[in-house]
């Protein structure tokens, strides 16, 4: 009799349970290796020994190459639960955002979960206070700009569908391909315009008026969301850049532990001193945030931004001689 196949970490496969009752489509074995850190051997014997417990994991029929798989007509619900910390860390988001509809969506879904996990929900309250307690945030200054929620899902479903929109932005009515949207300070629409070709710009969300749905549809091509956004410092896009700033020793704890760019690499230097390098576009936002370090942080390439940083410094110097 062959032995049923085993995976010593229990954690993971209820891990895995969850990550794959949460895709439609159900997950590929590439997937699941990605997520666990894992061999492809061993990814398939996590997904045999998941289905040992489900026997409701099945091939997936999809569009797309590769295998998925994922469970059918069935629900893990009731193994699922929400920890007091996961909830104040929701929590924290709602509080921090400056979008006063994505503020109210995001104490909806609170409820909602609160709701879902009701018998515990006394204790549940009180452990995520405590959490909330314990951590604050600071504030920040930035604009707040209206967006509404029937806005923030005509583009969730455009981009969902590959369907136009169109709406009036700078007095203007465009015809837009929406690809996705990047939050930052700002909500930026990512998304080719039909008039213009096939150049992708970063429009804000907030300046659109009358955003409506249309039954025109698109190709996306193979655009990337992730791929696109890695490329940028920030939301901005121009030239790309392959930047070195270099910190002083007594900024270099810091900046050692500091997420600049996607593509960042850092080491120390025999001074104290570290030096951080990125591939990204964007100067104009490089430079505000270099400035932000003070004199301990310098830019050593490239040349050009170093001259763009002098001029931005000198400009903003004349305002006050």
């Amino acid at each position: 009799m062959q032995d049923k196949p085993r995976y010593s970490r229990v954690s993971d496969i209820l891990d895995l349970a969850i990550f794959m009752s949460s895709k439609i489509q159900g997950v590929t074995i590439s997937e699941i290796a990605e997520r666990y850190n894992v061999s492809r051997r061993t990814a398939e014997r996590m997904r045999d020994s998941l289905t040992c417990i489900f026997p409701s994991v099945d091939e997936i029929e999809t569009d797309d190459t590769q295998k998925h798989w994922g469970f059918s007509n069935y629900s893990i619900s009731n193994l699922i639960s929400f920890t007091p910390k996961e909830l104040a860390n929701i929590e924290q988001c709602q509080r921090r955002t400056t979008n006063k509809e994505m503020k109210e969506e995001l104490a909806k879904t609170v409820e909602k979960i609160k709701a879902f996990n009701r018998k515990n929900a006394n204790s549940l309250e009180t452990n995520i206070e405590l959490y909330m307690q314990t951590e604050g945030y600071a504030v920040r200054q930035m604009p707040q700009y209206r967006i509404s929620l029937e806005t923030l899902e005509v583009i969730r479903e455009a981009v969902q569908h590959s369907k136009m929109v169109e709406g009036i932005y700078h007095g203007k009515s465009r015809l837009i391909e929406p690809l996705g949207m990047i939050y930052g300070e700002k909500i930026y629409l990512v998304a080719r315009e039909k008039a213009k070709g096939d150049e992708i710009y970063n429009y804000l969300l907030h300046k659109f008026e009358g955003l409506k749905l249309t039954d025109k549809t698109f190709d996306k091509g193979d655009f990337n969301l992730q791929e696109y956004t890695n490329l940028s410092f920030g939301v901005y896009h121009g030239e790309v850049l392959d930047v070195e700033l270099l910190f002083s020793p007594e900024l270099a704890p810091e900046a050692s532990q500091f997420n600049f760019h996607p593509t960042q690499r850092g080491k120390y230097n025999e001074d104290g001193s570290y030096t951080v390098t990125f591939r990204a576009s964007g100067s104009l936002e490089i430079i505000w945030h270099v400035f932000k370090w003070g004199s301990g942080c310098k830019i050593i390439a490239p040349k050009s931004l170093q001259e763009e940083y002098k001029k931005y410094l000198e400009d903003n110097l004349k305002n006050y001689l």
